[in-house]
């Protein structure tokens, strides 16, 4: 029996992603394991302190259409099916452990850039989805 059963890849839709999303696949591989990807829109409101007194929607739905359009290229590109396949809005770490535990996942991939002193002490996704997820995680070193 496999350790990993089912794996979560959460990637931002950078030109990045390819990185994590070969390794993942290259894990889910030589375990036999489901991959499930997904990607975490952040409300726009966050980007301005929420205090902005006009109607975001329509801007939150084009970046949500513009999301799931590429992740379903993704999910083409690397055969996941549009089942495995989520967009969800919300902050990135309690979207990812949220979803972790919602499809009781093995493993979840993600993504680091490696940061080093000032922008460390602010934390990265990958910090975040490492403390408080009950589920082993795996961050790619991106280069």
């Amino acid at each position: 029996m496999s350790a990993y059963s089912k794996v979560l890849v959460a990637i931002d839709l950078t030109e990045e992603a390819p990185q994590v999303l070969n390794k993942a696949r290259a894990v889910c591989e030589s375990h036999g394991a489901e991959l499930l990807l997904i990607h975490v829109v952040e409300p726009v409101g966050y980007a301005y302190g929420g205090d902005i007194p006009m109607d975001l929607t329509e801007l939150q739905d084009q970046l949500d259409k513009a999301a799931h359009d590429q992740l379903a290229g993704y999910g083409d590109q690397y055969d996941i099916s549009k089942a495995n396949q989520v967009v969800t809005v919300g902050r990135p770490e309690s979207e990812i452990h949220r979803l972790a535990k919602e499809h009781e996942v093995d493993l979840i991939i993600v993504g680091s850039h490696g940061r080093k002193g000032f922008q460390l002490l602010l934390g990265s996704t990958a910090n975040g989805v490492l403390h408080g997820t009950e589920c082993d995680v795996l961050a790619v070193r991106i280069n």
